[in-house]
């Protein structure tokens, strides 16, 4: 109880003088955390269990701010501290986090130590998909508008390299995973926003969606009147988590028109708030493909106007952004045949995004590490827009059964043998289109990996060929 109580005491004071604190994980979330919670005084030991020359570039950096570490174990050092903070790569069930909790060890996650310490508002962008290009947007809404802001989470820099640094006047716009959500105690964000909630990660949660729907709540636990939570009106899982909010909470729609909120109606994004309606942009003046970025827009759109940016801003903003790398980015046309990455497609929900994104006939790569991928949900879509699928990565065995009865399937060994595999199948008119609705850790080091490779391969590609 006393270690307990020394912590609240060290967050309330944001001072954490001689305090031990164990990190687990070496990588960049780990490292940012590891000094920030040096800077403040504690005594900080990370531990990670992959092999060194995997962290090697993380590992110069905790040399370089004198932190100690240990890499390939979890030795018994790790449990001499009062405060265990976890990446988000480590399992809440994970042996190491079992044993801290079971010697009275508190435990909490990156995001959780990282906004002890943020003094500005926190806009949390959490769900299934969406996550990275509405937090982009935000970012891109927040700039466009010339307000003081930083862009950081799941999408790229750790949340702990920005959060005790940021002018009084800005504000901090944070991409959350369920990974980082785990492990939150005083996570408050003035903002939060459910995108939607589709099954993914469910390995992670022992198979329940029911647990997975529990940890995207966390993003809006803390909240209170003062606050706002930004949900999904069209998805039945997230209204049925905003009934439970104490926060003010406003809706964005696809299908119908709200009192308070943003939605889609003849063929325009509007907004109403303290209602006055206004509309922000037609779609077809946007530069964002598919009817899932117009729900993301509108998200994006509610966030930054309790900010006080206005429609202007607004529209200026939605009819220049492009997108972000990864998500159905345009590479080139070669011979008449587009290519398009959408390698952040890592589950069928993403997937079936992106196959209604594209009226051309398709070529989709598709496969990679399965996390339990049910196809059916693509299957009509399947049907009406693809014309082949190359099947690639570890589940390229499951994606050629499933689909050899629907389309014509074509396996491949490698990312090089998928690309000349395409080049077979396509015709001029047709679009190429990566979106493996699968993990990439078979093949690659993660999504921006698989992607990169992707590009420049087809970079590579002659045009005359």
């Amino acid at each position: 109880m006393d270690s307990v109580n020394n912590i609240t005491k060290s967050v309330q004071h944001r001072d954490f003088g001689g305090i031990p604190v164990t990190v687990i994980g070496a990588a960049r979330s780990g490292v940012g955390v590891a000094k920030l919670l040096a800077s403040a005084g504690a005594r900080v030991f990370v531990s990670d269990i992959a092999e060194s020359v995997e962290l090697k570039q993380y590992l110069n950096e905790l040399e370089r701010f004198t932190i100690p570490y240990e890499t390939g174990k979890h030795s018994d050092q790790v449990y001499d501290a009062g405060l265990l903070v976890v990446s988000p790569g480590v399992p809440s069930d994970a042996p190491v986090v079992r044993k801290a909790r079971e010697r009275g060890i508190t435990v909490v996650s990156e995001l959780e130590a990282a906004s002890w310490f943020c003094r500005v508002p926190i806009i949390a962008v959490t769900g299934t998909n969406g996550k990275t290009t509405t937090t982009t947007l935000i970012g891109r809404m927040l700039h466009d508008a010339g307000r003081l802001h930083i862009v950081a989470g799941n999408i790229g820099d750790a949340f702990s390299n920005h959060a005790a640094q940021l002018n009084s006047n800005s504000l901090a716009v944070v991409e959350v995973s369920s990974f980082q959500l785990d492990h939150t105690e005083r996570f408050k964000p003035k903002v939060s926003i459910i995108l939607n909630i589709t099954p993914d990660h469910l390995n992670r949660y022992g198979n329940s969606i029911e647990r997975y729907i529990a940890s995207k709540s966390r993003v809006f636990m803390n909240q209170d009147e003062e606050d706002v939570l930004i949900y999904n009106a069209d998805d039945s899982h997230v209204v049925k988590l905003a009934k439970k909010a104490r926060a003010r909470t406003f809706g964005f729609s696809l299908e119908r028109g709200l009192r308070e909120g943003a939605f889609y109606k003849n063929e325009s994004l509007n907004i109403t708030v303290d209602g006055q309606e206004q509309t922000i942009i037609r779609r077809n003046e946007m530069l964002l493909p598919g009817l899932h970025n117009v729900a993301n827009a509108l998200a994006a759109s509610l966030a930054v106007s309790i900010f006080g940016v206005g429609v202007g801003s607004l529209k200026h903003t939605l009819s220049t952004f492009r997108g972000v790398e990864h998500r159905l980015e345009f590479i080139r046309e070669i011979n008449g045949v587009r290519f398009v990455n959408d390698s952040k497609a890592t589950n069928v929900e993403s997937t079936r995004h992106a196959l209604q994104s594209f009226e051309a006939p398709l070529i989709l790569l598709l496969g990679g590490r399965d996390k339990g991928n049910d196809y059916t949900r693509i299957d009509d879509l399947v049907r009406k827009n693809v014309k082949a699928i190359v099947a690639i990565g570890e589940s390229a065995e499951k994606v050629v059964e499933h689909f050899t009865k629907i389309v014509k399937v074509a396996p491949a060994a490698s990312m090089v043998e998928a690309i000349d595999q395409t080049l077979q199948l396509a015709d001029s008119g047709d679009t190429v289109l990566l979106s493996p609705a699968c993990a990439s850790f078979d093949w690659f080091t993660g999504y921006e990996h698989r992607g990169r490779v992707f590009k420049e391969l087809v970079n590579g590609i002659a045009d005359n060929r």
